[in-house]
């Protein structure tokens, strides 16, 4: 079992910056990739970024690419995603997610979930 824990969330205006946590306890996680997905008022989850735990590789929605980006720090057992210049579109709550997913993109691929952390960014 992985639990994975978000934080970092809030309510901020629009053009400032954030930083979300998934802080990732319980099972080895050296093959996992690490998952960011939101889900806006009345919107289907989409896909933010995600990365490998064993590289340095990431995945960033075309969307969001320039503002947001997603790193770890594998001694904390933790995800982050950096969200620069942020706009009341990026409003929603964004999840935390763990698995092996052979597309990063398919939420469905990824077996853990985090309760996920309002985002709230006013106009």
């Amino acid at each position: 079992q992985v639990q994975l824990v978000e934080s970092g969330g809030g309510l901020v205006q629009a053009g400032d910056s954030l930083r979300l946590s998934c802080a990732a306890s319980g099972r080895t996680l050296r093959s996992s990739i690490m998952g960011w997905f939101r889900q806006a008022p009345g919107k289907e989850r989409e896909f933010v970024a995600a990365i490998t735990w064993s590289d340095t590789s990431t995945y960033i929605a075309d969307s969001m690419k320039g503002r947001f980006t997603i790193f770890r720090d594998n001694t904390k057992n933790t995800v982050y995603l950096q969200m620069n210049s942020l706009k009341p579109e990026d409003t929603a709550v964004y999840y935390c997610a763990a698995g092996t997913p052979k597309n990063v993109l398919v939420q469905t691929a990824y077996t853990y979930w985090g309760q996920g952390t309002q985002v709230t960014v006013s106009s």
